[in-house]
């Protein structure tokens, strides 16, 4: 009982405070596509497929066929799933579209609000069960221009969450992008939110009168219905080398800003830098090896000392005639080195199988 109205109450707090806020649709940063998370995220400048979707829809313009990925993860050891669907097609010789879905959510929350009558009974059909999720459809663009290796791209998100009956909001951004290629050299430029997505939200009044005065002095007033998302900014520079005539190998370095002050390794009160570097190694371009570290946090110490923590990546992958299978470790859930989980997604590319 304790632990489903806690979960309810830290959903509302969530929306409350100030519009803009330094951590809003935190979903949408977690990462898609094992290969991907296997790199540590590092891809801005290399992602040329079907994922592109997500990481530079730039990168679109790669592809030649239809392709689709699709990914499941289990999120705060197995409480929370993760999601992700994509589709990529090209249109002609110079442009591509996207689309991809995904979805973060805890389902069967008890829901105990009811639990006992106007009479003190406690009655536990009463009971009932529901769900916290958000959700993110992706449409994006990609068009290469006249200066060779120059590809350019744009995502339009819709975001929708819902919090059982309490709470359900409509969110929407635009996200813009780049890509160029000169010499083995790939650079990339990724700027989300550039529009600052926002997201309104509606409440159930009825329903937040039953926990408004569930702990004395919160949740005494409803949340503000409006809010936004300050824009970010990745850079990557990523470059790939010919080892033999089997063997290959790929390293990107990727610079992640956000507007605000965090505990990122670099941090002021104009802009927060976090790097991280990634690379794969690739025998016949079958068979993949990869690594990747990222999330330099400033950490707070009981002593009030600070340390420098990271998080490092690894993964594998496998391609045969169309079919990708990858393979990561890595911790999606960003705290700690406890939660590390095994993340397995697969992409399809029809060009190989005409």
């Amino acid at each position: 009982m304790k632990k489903s109205l806690l979960i309810i109450l830290f959903s509302v707090q969530l929306l409350t405070g100030q519009t803009v806020r330094k951590y809003s649709n935190e979903f949408l940063n977690i990462g898609v596509d094992a290969a991907s998370l296997g790199m540590g995220k590092a891809v801005v400048a290399s992602s040329r497929d079907v994922n592109s979707t997500y990481w530079n829809p730039a990168g679109l313009t790669a592809v030649t066929d239809y392709q689709g990925s699709f990914m499941h993860a289990s999120y705060f050891a197995g409480i929370a799933n993760y999601d992700y669907a994509a589709f990529a097609m090209p249109v002609d010789r110079h442009s591509a579209l996207g689309i991809s879905l995904i979805r973060f959510g805890v389902d069967d929350i008890l829901d105990t609000t009811e639990l006992i009558d106007n009479d003190g009974n406690i009655d536990y059909n009463r009971i009932s069960l529901f769900s916290a999720a958000d959700y993110a459809l992706n449409f994006a663009y990609a068009r290469n221009l006249l200066l060779q290796g120059f590809d350019i791209g744009f995502n339009v998100k819709l975001i929708h969450r819902i919090i059982g009956d309490f709470a359900n909001s409509w969110g929407f951004g635009l996200d813009a992008s780049a890509q160029f290629e000169r010499n083995n050299w790939k650079f990339g430029l990724m700027l989300r939110d550039i529009t600052t997505t926002f997201n309104t939200w509606s409440f159930n009044e009825e329903a937040f009168k039953k926990i408004a005065d569930a702990i004395p002095g919160e949740n005494q007033e409803l949340p503000e219905s409006t809010e936004l998302t300050l824009p970010k900014m990745q850079l990557g520079a990523a470059k790939k080398f010919e080892l033999s005539r089997d063997f290959g190998l790929l390293t990107e370095l990727d610079l992640n800003f956000r507007f605000t002050q965090t505990n990122d390794i670099i941090s002021s009160s104009f802009v927060s830098i976090n790097p991280a570097f990634g690379f794969q190694a690739d025998y016949i371009n079958m068979v993949f090896l990869r690594a990747g570290i990222g999330e330099f946090q400033n950490e707070l110490q009981f002593d009030n000392s600070q340390t420098v923590t990271l998080q490092p990546n690894f993964g594998v992958g496998f391609r045969y005639k169309g079919i990708q299978i990858d393979y990561a470790l890595t911790n999606i859930a960003s705290v700690g080195n406890a939660l590390y989980s095994n993340i397995f997604s697969i992409k399809l590319d029809f060009d190989e199988f005409r």
